[in-house]
C-alpha cells in the first residue's frame, strides 16, 4: 500500500500515513501537532505558501473552520465565519467568473492556481491564488488555501 499525504487545515502540518484510519477500531486521524480533529487527504505532493490562508468548507459551502493565515489575509475570527457563506463571506470571485466551491463540489476534482479576488468584510479587496480540494469522505467539504499573489 503508497503512503498517503495529508495536511492539517488548522496548523498546516503535513503527515504521511499508511492508511486513512487508526487501530483496530478505524478512528480517522487527527493532527499530531496540534490534535485538530480534521486532516485532508492530498494526493499528490502539496505545500501550501507560508503565507497562505485555509478555510474549510461543509457540502453546502459554508465555512466549518478558519485555519492558519485566515485571519492574516481576511480580518475574519473564527466566531464571525463559522457556518456562513464561503463565497459570500471572502467576497471569492475567480479571475474566469467559475465558482471555484461550487466546481470542487459538484465533480470532486481539485483545481491549483485559480487567480481570484476576495473582499472580505469590511476589508480591502486582495488579490489571491486558490487552491481548493474536495473531502474524500462522505461529507463532501473543500478545503480552500488562498494564497496573496500581490
Amino acid at each position: 500500500m503508497s503512503a498517503i499525504t495529508f495536511i492539517c487545515p488548522h496548523c498546516g502540518h503535513r503527515t504521511i500515513q499508511r492508511d486513512r484510519t487508526a487501530g483496530i477500531r478505524g478512528k480517522v486521524h487527527t493532527c499530531e501537532r496540534c490534535g485538530a480533529g480534521m486532516l485532508f487527504e492530498l494526493l499528490d505532493d502539496y505545500y501550501p505558501a507560508p503565507n497562505a490562508a485555509i478555510f474549510v468548507c461543509d457540502q453546502q459551502g459554508r465555512v466549518l473552520s478558519c485555519g492558519r493565515g485566515s485571519f492574516e489575509l481576511t480580518g475574519l475570527r473564527d466566531e464571525r465565519a463559522i457556518g456562513r457563506d464561503a463565497n459570500e463571506l471572502l467576497g471569492l470571485r475567480s479571475d474566469d467568473g467559475t465558482d471555484i466551491i461550487g466546481t470542487v463540489r459538484e465533480w470532486g476534482v481539485r483545481q491549483l492556481g485559480k487567480p481570484a479576488s476576495i473582499s472580505a468584510e469590511g476589508d480591502r479587496p486582495a488579490r489571491v491564488v486558490v487552491d481548493s480540494f474536495p473531502a474524500y469522505d462522505n461529507d463532501g467539504g473543500v478545503l480552500l488555501v488562498l494564497t496573496p499573489s500581490e
